[in-house]
């Protein structure tokens, strides 16, 4: 505990540094710019804006429109990057330019580093505890394309003391009941590997009984396992913890009873991932059917995040506590599990106009919402039942469908030499960088 107080003060003591050493980037792109005026520094600036505006634009014209729409839209979306290079090389402004980005960059990174909290290596608190006695772990051998057999991971965990059972590769199976099953004949631990969604199956079980749950990162994105710090790589790694381990208490989402340890995703994802043909051709089915979503003909969603009101949205997502930016589906990370808290994040984009205001001023837009909230209840007037994604797996539920979240009610065993989760750092927030600057400590509105 020392050391990790000594590391906070340390991370405390140089965050005003480098706070100051964003600000003198800044300056310096500035200075760079304005020197380069003469040799086209405003227009490094306008056409650079106009390329991201542009970009987006064609971003928007590719996802909502067919035919010739489309393909305008993909020309304008990689046009204007190409064009944007080729100008600056052409006009003999490539020197200029990289040089301001490059110090752009290194603002950008100072600020973040001045930004994130002091942490331990592990973020959140784990308690030591007992091997389990009798660990049972339920394992998808189909799972995130055959892990179970390339790792080895029966063998492993049963010369380490576990009971494996082997879920059918037809799909055919409860694992809610084989879970119930295993506690009945008395295991202390239920584990899973296999993707997000069976592991919140059996973690509401595993919480229901207070026995230990362990994650065996063996699916496709294993979100969860991320942001528990365990080694997504080699997910044998994480049988460790039946032998030298150690416990967290996470929270546990539900929609309408139903659990979930990741997201819950309404309107355009969740229209997308209902559709049988989307699990084997995820790309051309989400171009097939974006444009009906995104336009009228696509759900128009409300939500009340405790006493917030989110009106005409078109996607919705609420994740098991909050994530350190609104981009949960582009890798985001969540620094904390057990905060008692849903995120949420509603997205309403209806133009070209409106996702290049998206795209510059980021969650500052009007067109997307971030907030957190303990209830959120999401309705829709034109339908009775909506396609709900529920940590990735399509369902149908009616309207309104209910999210809460149980504070720290699961047990999650994890290896004490786990990796632990990467820092994360907020989106920058330059008022609170000039306070740190100048004044020594944050600003707080």
């Amino acid at each position: 505990m020392a050391v990790g107080a000594s590391g906070a003060g340390a991370s405390e003591r140089a965050a005003p540094w480098w706070a100051r050493g964003a600000v003198v980037a800044v300056v310096a792109a500035v200075v760079v710019l304005l020197l380069g005026l003469d040799g086209g520094g405003l227009l490094i600036v306008v056409s650079g804006l106009a390329a991201l505006v542009v970009s987006a634009a064609g971003i928007w014209w590719a996802l909502a429109h067919r035919g010739p729409r489309r393909w305008l839209g993909v020309v304008l979306m990689v046009g204007a990057p190409v064009g944007l290079v080729v100008l600056y090389v052409r006009g003999g402004l490539w020197v200029t330019a990289l040089i301001a980005v490059g110090l752009w960059s290194v603002a950008a990174a100072c600020a973040r580093t001045a930004l994130r909290r002091p942490h331990a290596r592990h973020v959140m608190r784990a308690e030591p505890r007992r091997p389990p006695r009798k660990p049972v772990i339920l394992m998808n051998p189909d799972s995130g394309g055959g892990k179970v057999e390339r790792f080895e991971l029966v063998e492993k965990a049963e010369r380490l003391g576990a009971r494996v059972v082997l879920l059918e590769p037809s799909g055919r199976f409860d694992v809610t009941a084989l879970a119930r099953e295993a506690v009945a004949e008395g295991a202390d631990l239920l584990g899973v590997a296999g993707g997000d969604g069976t592991q919140a199956q059996v973690a509401a079980v595993a919480a229901e009984h207070d026995v230990a749950f362990l994650v065996i990162p063996a699916g496709t994105r294993n979100h969860f396992a991320m942001d528990l710090g365990l080694d997504r790589n080699d997910p044998s790694l994480t049988l460790e913890a039946l032998t030298d381990g150690e416990e967290l208490r996470v929270d546990l989402g539900s929609v309408d009873g139903r659990p979930f340890v990741n997201t819950v995703s309404f309107g355009v994802y969740a229209g997308v991932v209902e559709r049988p043909e989307y699990r084997d051709a995820k790309a051309e089915t989400a171009l097939d059917v974006m444009p009906d979503l995104l336009h009228e003909t696509g759900p128009r969603l409300d939500a009340t995040a405790d006493k917030e009101r989110l009106t005409s949205q078109q996607a919705i997502l609420v994740s098991n506590n909050a994530y350190a930016r609104p981009d949960p589906l582009a890798g985001g990370r969540r620094p904390r599990l057990d905060h008692g808290t849903l995120g949420v994040i509603g997205l309403r984009v209806e133009s070209a106009a409106q996702a290049a205001d998206v795209a510059l001023r980021g969650s500052q837009s009007d067109s997307l919402n971030v907030l957190t909230a303990h209830r959120v209840e999401v309705t829709c007037d034109a339908e009775t039942t909506i396609p709900v994604a529920v940590d990735g797996e399509a369902i149908t539920l009616p309207v309104p469908v209910t999210c809460t979240v149980r504070r720290r009610a699961l047990r999650v065993r994890v290896p004490r030499g786990r990796p632990g989760a990467p820092a994360v750092s907020p989106p920058v927030d330059w008022r609170r960088v000039l306070s740190l600057a100048f004044q020594g400590r944050e600003r707080r509105d």
